[in-house]
């Protein structure tokens, strides 16, 4: 072999080597980003636990929070704020009423015609209404204006059989699911907006004044019966049906809890004296916090970047606005510590909340062999294109991280509220049942979630306990619920028709 031959071989020897060695170090590099990525999944994971006892201590927790706020005003994070609805339906109602549901950019106007024990809810209907964008940040008086607006096209469909005798006015269930400090069951003061709402000479008004000032402008005869917020309304709605009812809980973008009280654990220093011996309490649970609660360095992060840092730690860590927001923060750790997309942080991926719950659940539920649904999402949402099966499956792994600690964390908050009325476990020689009513789009249409918080309510309460546990899905109770509410609270209770 000739030397210019044999040096050819020898370069291209050397050649093949030095791919060889580029080839080794590639996967050696690759293999420990991937080792890095699943170390900060395993890492996520175990501070996202949420083993039995830690569950037990934040009912526990829960449960003192909840006298506590009921002992003295701004004793506890968790409001316990009193609803005065202690008359709530005893599925006995009658009659045609109406109810107003304003809670967002949109409201709804419902009209109920109700049957009694015999026949229920015989029909109603409803209309939602769409508030411009400049009503928001206008003046109190616009903004009543137009909704009074609605309300009364709305009542000017109303059949004709269902005109209500001269001398007597409709009567308006009001769900307005804002901080408000409640005076009655028909008034209360406006403390903040939210939503998107900045509506500054509202503040401190009654916001059933300002709704009657602007019916009565328009010559609209119908009177506000009842002021609740949600959750109150799944409670009415729930308690109509089934007696047993004694608590509801929203879980949707928001969450929320309110649960039936005895009026002897309702301190003097509220000056009220329930009619029934009971009352409904508002626990804005949202705002709930305890040591015990399992918080990561990412939601610590959400929190900080609020608009309401230290707020609301509880919702952040189980309600659908914050869900999807916790698995992309994982994500893009993931993608800047381990290269986990490639050797670019994808742009989206750092656009906070531009993964919502919806998709999250999407992926979660994704039962195809290739995991297709998540790579679509992937795709369409947050630009990443090429994702290998095992990437894929790591993002299914972060959803059910995510999804089991809201959802265990829920269902150990509905145990505070039975240890709290005393309903947790099985008295000797009484066996009575108690319902909780859930509601909110997170609980509707997330099964896993909705899945994994009634298996660990049970697994929490024992089975002889939990076989006096009910949970029932309460649709539209924020509706039908105020109504309920108009109806239970009527000014012609007991009053013959003419």
């Amino acid at each position: 072999m000739g030397k210019v031959a044999v040096g050819a071989a020898v370069v291209c020897a050397a050649a093949v080597c030095a791919a060889a060695a580029l080839v080794v170090r590639h996967r050696m590099i690759s293999s420990r980003k991937w080792a890095r990525a699943v170390a900060i999944l395993k890492e996520f994971e175990e501070k996202c636990g949420t083993p039995i006892l830690k569950l037990r201590q934040v009912a526990d927790a829960m449960d003192v929070e909840m006298h506590a706020g009921l002992a003295s005003e701004g004793g506890s994070k968790l409001n316990m704020l009193i609803s005065f609805v202690d008359n709530l339906p005893t599925g006995d109602e009658e009659g045609l009423y109406y109810a107003l549901d304003l809670g967002g950019t949109n409201f709804r106007v419902l009209r109920v015609h109700l049957g009694g024990k015999d026949n229920g809810v015989i029909g109603q209907e409803f209309e939602e209404v769409s508030i411009p964008p400049h009503l928001m940040t206008g003046s109190s008086d616009a903004l009543f204006d137009f909704i009074a607006a609605a309300l009364a096209k709305f009542v000017g469909s109303e059949p004709e059989g269902f005109h209500p005798p001269p001398g007597r006015q409709r009567e308006l269930g009001f769900t307005f699911s804002f901080p408000v400090r409640q005076t009655s069951i028909a008034s209360g003061t406006l403390i903040k907006w939210t939503k998107g709402f900045n509506i500054e000479d509202a503040v401190g008004e009654d916001v059933v004044g300002e709704l009657t000032k602007s019916l009565e402008k328009i010559g609209l005869d119908m009177r506000v019966a009842a002021l609740v917020n949600d959750t109150i309304g799944t409670l009415a709605g729930g308690r109509f049906y089934n007696q047993d009812v004694i608590a509801a809980v929203i879980l949707g973008t928001g969450t929320n809890a309110a649960y039936v009280e005895r009026a002897h654990a309702i301190p003097k220093w509220h000056g009220l004296i329930p009619k029934s011996g009971d009352m409904v309490i508002n626990m804005e649970w949202g705002n709930f916090r305890s040591s015990h609660l399992p918080l990561t360095e990412y939601d610590q992060a959400l929190d900080a970047e609020s608009l309401n840092p230290g707020e609301q730690i509880f919702e952040k860590l189980i309600s659908g606005m914050y869900l999807g927001e916790i698995v992309r923060r994982a994500l893009l750790r993931m993608a800047e510590e381990a290269d986990f997309f490639g050797d670019t942080v994808p742009p989206k991926l750092k656009v906070p909340f531009i993964l919502r719950t919806p998709d999250m659940s999407a992926m979660h539920h994704d039962t195809t062999s290739d995991l297709r649904v998540v790579g679509n999402k992937l795709k369409d949402i947050l630009e990443i294109s090429n994702t290998s099966l095992k990437m894929r499956k790591i993002v299914v792994e972060l959803c059910d991280i995510v999804a089991t600690r809201g959802a265990r964390l829920a269902a150990a908050g509905i145990l505070g509220i039975l240890k709290k009325i005393g309903r947790d476990t099985v008295k000797v020689g009484e066996k009575q049942n108690s319902v909780i009513a859930l509601d909110g789009g997170l609980f509707e249409h997330y099964t896993k979630f909705r899945v994994c918080l009634e298996s660990t309510l049970k697994e929490l309460l024992g089975d002889e306990a939990a076989e006096t546990i009910v949970i029932e899905h309460a649709n539209d109770g924020s509706g039908i619920g105020a109504a309920l509410l108009a109806a239970s609270h009527s000014q012609y209770l007991g009053v013959e028709e003419s």
